[in-house]
């Protein structure tokens, strides 16, 4: 992909705020032929310092929460402030994605970069956890840091350079992911696939000046990234 909304924004905005592989980019190719309607109200679940946000309300045109445990929201606020997007287009929230302070079938969609892995293993928690806050015929985009194909018996040393074995449980191939998705009784998958997007977005990581990325950058220098791969996956709502 040549990603051309992501690279209309400021590197050295991206890497001040970025927290992993480049999520404008996960973003961007995730959204390609998208069915979120305009001005739709969308969650940025796992939002982290809100560029994935401000990036969702400037490009698409959606009113977004973003909604994540581990940020500040008043700092995120200040953030979409200087961006100069409106309190009414966009709103932090503060919150774990196991408990979750919306309305039910508040959401027109949710969409996920580079989180789900953390909390989305847990076989109930789509239909339990997240799926009630969509409306029905919502969706929910997800883009997921993957293996192009799980080898936890026998972890490859490149990525042991930068990873542990707990680490990299959160990290597996399509197959795991649709295993976990297809017992979801109120979704239907509309793609689950190997994302274009790897090597590309990695380098824009481990290219800022960031002790995680610095530690990341050992195992992606040696070569990694044959093992590694993003994966997203497009759900609708379907009671």
């Amino acid at each position: 992909m040549k990603y051309e909304k992501s690279k209309e924004y400021d590197k050295k905005l991206i890497e001040s705020k970025i927290m992993g592989p480049n999520p404008l980019k996960l973003v961007e190719e995730l959204l390609v032929n998208h069915n979120i309607s305009n001005s739709a109200t969308v969650m940025d679940l796992g939002s982290g310092n809100g560029l994935t946000s401000v990036f969702l309300v400037k490009e698409y045109g959606f009113r977004v929460f973003p909604t994540d445990l581990w940020s500040n929201p008043t700092e995120n606020k200040k953030f979409f402030d200087e961006m100069g997007i409106s309190s009414e287009e966009i709103i932090p929230i503060k919150a774990d994605a196991n408990e979750l302070p919306f309305a039910h079938e508040f959401f027109d969609a949710v969409i996920c970069a580079d989180s789900y892995n953390y909390f989305g293993r847990d076989f109930n928690f789509l239909d339990e956890k997240l799926m009630p806050f969509v409306k029905v015929g919502g969706y929910i985009y997800i883009a997921v840091p993957g293996m192009k194909k799980d080898c936890h018996d026998d972890l490859p040393e490149e990525l042991l350079l930068a990873w542990n074995k707990e680490q990299l449980d959160y990290i597996h191939d399509i197959n795991y992911w649709k295993n976990i998705v297809t017992k979801s009784t109120k979704s239907e998958i509309i793609s689950i696939k190997q994302m274009e997007g790897n090597e590309e977005l990695w380098q824009d990581w481990i290219n800022c000046n960031n002790e995680y990325a610095a530690g990341d950058k050992k195992a992606i220098d040696a070569g990694a990234c044959k093992y590694l791969n993003f994966i997203s996956i497009v759900l609708q709502r379907n009671e």
